[in-house]
């Protein structure tokens, strides 16, 4: 199976190019594989460049979750990080699969120096 970046996943969400748009549909029209760092890259372009909020970004991951051509990485590692993510936004998406993806490979704590991941389950904040 074919895989895709972070920029086609951004075309697909944003779909703010109609060209591009239309070759990425075309792209993933016969199935594409997604690394969960793209969907981390996509996460922070749709908040730093597209000023989207956080219950935007939870719902365009989920919406590439769902899409019938995508097959995210570890989809149940970032479902568990969107949950997450949904419940603290502070703690930000990338920080939230990061955490997920240690707790699927048994490795946490997950030590931190942020405050506000420290605070979610399964990290520890150091001092």
């Amino acid at each position: 199976m074919r895989a895709v970046d972070t920029n086609v996943l951004v075309r697909l969400i944003a779909r703010d190019d109609p060209k591009q748009v239309a070759v990425a549909e075309a792209y993933v029209a016969g199935g594409a594989w997604v690394p969960y760092l793209a969907v981390a890259e996509a996460a922070w372009v749709l908040e730093s460049v597209y000023e989207r909020d956080s219950a935007a970004i939870a719902t365009a991951i989920e919406m590439l979750l769902n899409h019938e051509h995508l097959s995210v990485q570890d989809a149940e590692v970032v479902e568990a990080a969107v949950r997450q993510f949904r419940r603290q936004p502070k703690t930000g998406f990338s920080d939230c699969l990061m955490l997920e993806v240690a707790r699927k490979a048994g490795h946490t704590p997950l030590g931190t120096f942020d405050r506000a991941l420290g605070k979610v389950v399964g990290a520890q904040t150091l001092r």
